[in-house]
């Protein structure tokens, strides 16, 4: 299975945007055999196990999801998802902003020349002013929950980048 790796935002990446602004972003990519469009990786990703868990957890506030929504999104028939709404698409990548305006999730399936698919995952979190300090910060609890984001970013992009290599779309 190939390494889930962090890299830095390609150029083009509809994330740039929050990193340009300050706020905190990350990527993560691994390459699969065989081509993926963005279409596959988007429901590839919002239906593995790792992912439905979190569907769960989402569905006891009230953000329910079905692995048909995830086909939708993927699709581009559907602009909302869960706790997500779409803030930029195009035939390659997709941006996803939460409800609350806190974090947005990225995902980009870029073909690699000779064969294979690049698979990009990344998320942004929206730093906001210390009322105390007015100095811009994503607050003590992101800073706490960073590792394990970190983490879980690299698990849904294996997790996710082995449903494609398995043909399990």
């Amino acid at each position: 299975m190939p390494a889930i790796e962090t890299c830095s935002l390609p150029a083009d990446a509809f994330l740039q945007r929050y990193l340009r602004e300050g706020h905190y972003a990350d990527c993560y990519i691994t390459a699969i055999t065989g081509d993926a469009g963005l279409a596959q990786y988007v429901e590839a990703f919002y239906t593995t196990a790792l992912f439905k868990a979190e569907r769960v957890v989402l569905a006891m506030i009230g953000r329910s999801s079905t692995d048909h929504q995830a086909r939708q999104l993927g699709a581009g028939a559907r602009d909302r998802f869960a706790a997500w709404a779409v803030e930029q698409r195009d035939d390659r990548q997709i941006l996803l902003r939460d409800f609350s305006g806190h974090t947005c999730s990225w995902l980009m399936a870029a073909p690699i020349p000779g064969g294979g698919t690049q698979l990009y995952f990344g998320s942004a979190v929206v730093a906001s002013a210390d009322p105390r300090t007015g100095r811009s910060s994503i607050g003590t609890r992101w800073q706490v929950l960073l590792g394990l984001h970190k983490l879980y970013s690299r698990m849904l992009l294996r997790a996710a980048s082995r449903r494609l290599m398995a043909g399990d779309r």
